[in-house]
This record gives structure tokens, C-alpha cells and sequence, in this order.
């Protein structure tokens, strides 16, 4: 067993957290939100995270095929929204983002679809995700059935 940080730093996770109740405060859609989740997660081979938002997704009325093809998203047609695939776009960029930063194409592919309210929630969500993968994988939390 690794560090429980909740336990051992629960001022870190009460900072976190505070992110979380933003977002839940926040202009995004329950489902925009969990598709931020899970593809940032799939990238950071996140299982925890993974599955926690599957579910969570699935809770939000969210298709099973949709879930089985976010990770190859650009190959489905219009199964996704502009809106989403856009926000996508986004997700994969800044959670890798020291491979190709942030493309101004996608950049402005999301403004232009999104507006600059909602795209500024987004990446907060997208920035919040990856705190909690790098701390989910780093601690080995364990996958809740």
C-alpha cells in the first residue's frame, strides 16, 4: 500500500476538491464533464479513474457504445457533437501537452464552438482530471467494484 494522501495531506485533497465543487457549479454538461474524465483518464492509463467515470457516465445517461468508442472518437462518424469532439480535441492536447502543446487549431476549433466562458470551465475540468490520475496512479488506488 502506497501513501493515502487524503489521509496523510487532507488539506491537498480539500484543495482539490474545491476544484470539483466549482465545476459542479459550473456551465458544463454532466456529460461533457465525463467525457473530459474518461478520455483524460484513458490517456493517463488511469484505471481507477476510469472506471469510476464510466460509471458516473453511465449514471448521467450516457450509451455504452459511446463509452466503448471515446478513445477512437475521430473514427466515428457523428456519434459525437462538434461540441464534443471539440472538447476532446482539447482534453487529449492538454493532458499531452508536453508532446505538442495546444494547437491553435484546436484552440480556436473549441472557442468557436464552445465560447470563452464555457472552453475556460473546460480546461479547469481537463487541468482537475489530471491532479487526480497522476495522484489515482502514483498512490495505486485500487479499482472500486
Amino acid at each position: 500500500m502506497r501513501v493515502n494522501i487524503q489521509q496523510i495531506e487532507p488539506e491537498a485533497f480539500k484543495a482539490v476538491y474545491a476544484l470539483e465543487k466549482y465545476l459542479s457549479h459550473s456551465s458544463l454538461t454532466p456529460i461533457h464533464a465525463e467525457l473530459i474524465k474518461l478520455r483524460a483518464s484513458q490517456l493517463n492509463g488511469c484505471a481507477f479513474c476510469i472506471n469510476m467515470h464510466v460509471n458516473d457516465a453511465r449514471k448521467h445517461g450516457e450509451t455504452d457504445q459511446r463509452l466503448h468508442l471515446v478513445a477512437v472518437w475521430r473514427e466515428t462518424g457523428e456519434l459525437f457533437t462538434p461540441e464534443e469532439k471539440a472538447l476532446l480535441a482539447l482534453t487529449e492536447e492538454i493532458t499531452l501537452i508536453s508532446q505538442h502543446h495546444v494547437s491553435d487549431a484546436t484552440y480556436q476549433a473549441a472557442t468557436a464552438l464552445l465560447g470563452e466562458q464555457y472552453l475556460a470551465q473546460a480546461i479547469m475540468a481537463i487541468a482537475t482530471i489530471n491532479v487526480w490520475n497522476r495522484v489515482a496512479i502514483t498512490t495505486q488506488l485500487p479499482i472500486e467494484g
